[in-house]
Formats: C-alpha cells, structure tokens, sequence
C-alpha cells in the first residue's frame, strides 16, 4: 500500500502540470512510481526527472551498462517498483538472464564482457561498502574511461534516490505483479 495518495491529476497546480507534461512527451512517454510521488513537490520533480532522463538515455554508457547499474541500486535497496520495471529492460538491452537472476538474489554474476565485470564490480563495491579500492577503481576506468566513470556513479546516485522514494513512501507495483524480492532476506543493518 502506497503512503502518498495517487495523483488526481485535476487537482495538479499548473507548475505540477507542466511538469507532468514534459514526462509523458519525454522518452519515458508515462508518469509511474517514483516520478508520481515527487509530483507533490514540482521544484524537485522538474529537477530529478531532467536528470533522471539524462542518467537513463543520455549518458555515454550503452543501455545495457546503465541497465546493469540500476539493477545493482535496485536490489541493494529491494526497491520493488524499480527492480519490476527494469530487469525486463536489462534483458532487452542484452544482459544475461543468469546474471540478472544472481543479481535479484544477492550472488555474483558470471560475466562474459570485461565492461559488464567492471561496472558490476564498481557498483556493488561503491553501494555495499560506500567506498570503492584502488583495484576496482582502476579496472572501471580501464574499461569505460573517465567521462562515463562519472556518469556512472551518477546513474547509481539518482537511482538510489529512485529507491529510496519507492521505499520510504511504498511506491505500489502495478496490480497483478509479484514481489521480485519476496524470496530474498533482507540484509540487517549493522
């Protein structure tokens, strides 16, 4: 159950209009989740869907790389909502279904491409351990170079905030899905 009631969208402000608006005429072509919650406040939906747009289709990481980023946020965070509307994408962008599924349960991936062993790697450690070593680092930027080294980390910063927002205010599946993590423990915080 949602903690934000859904947008009644004739009782939207016309700033939260326009806003809304410029979504569903984007490459999204639709107001879902997270971006419906951040509709209560129109200064920051304007600000996180631009650069949610910018981090989803117009980083120079090829979709499949962004896909495996978000898949990576998504399951650290269990964020439902996230994980149900991108593992398709992942796969369409070219993932391996075996490395999608270990992702989903918290095993490491086998990965065939160095650039998807890199970014995993870069990923995992940044979100799991809020750091990430010298070895790792590099491996990353070998492979992808500076410039989407840092949309990296910046795909993986917006979709924490993504998960964070399904989380905090149980942003609903749509009706009919199941649970992607009811099968997966939850992590205890230290």
């Amino acid at each position: 159950m949602t903690r934000v009631d859904d947008l009644n969208l004739e009782a939207l402000s016309a700033e939260q209009r326009r806003i809304y608006d410029a979504i569903v005429a984007g490459p999204r072509g639709a107001v879902q989740g997270p971006l419906r919650v951040w509709l209560q406040s129109a200064a920051l939906a304007d600000r996180a869907q631009a650069l949610g747009a910018f981090c989803r289709f117009g980083t120079s990481l090829p979709p499949r790389l962004t896909e495996l980023a978000i898949l990576v946020t998504g399951a650290y965070w269990q964020a439902r909502f996230e994980w149900h509307a991108h593992a398709p994408l992942a796969l369409k962008a070219g993932l391996d279904p075996d490395a999608i599924e270990a992702i989903r349960t918290g095993r490491s991936p086998q990965w065939a491409r160095e650039d998807e062993a890199a970014v995993y790697a870069f990923a995992h450690e940044l979100t799991w351990t809020r750091q990430v070593s010298d070895p790792v680092y590099a491996r990353a930027l070998k492979s992808l170079g500076l410039t989407s080294l840092v949309e990296l980390v910046g795909i993986l910063g917006y979709y924490t905030l993504i998960s964070m927002t399904i989380n905090a205010f149980e942003v609903p599946l749509p009706a009919g899905t199941s649970d992607p993590f009811s099968d997966v423990p939850r992590v205890a915080s230290p």
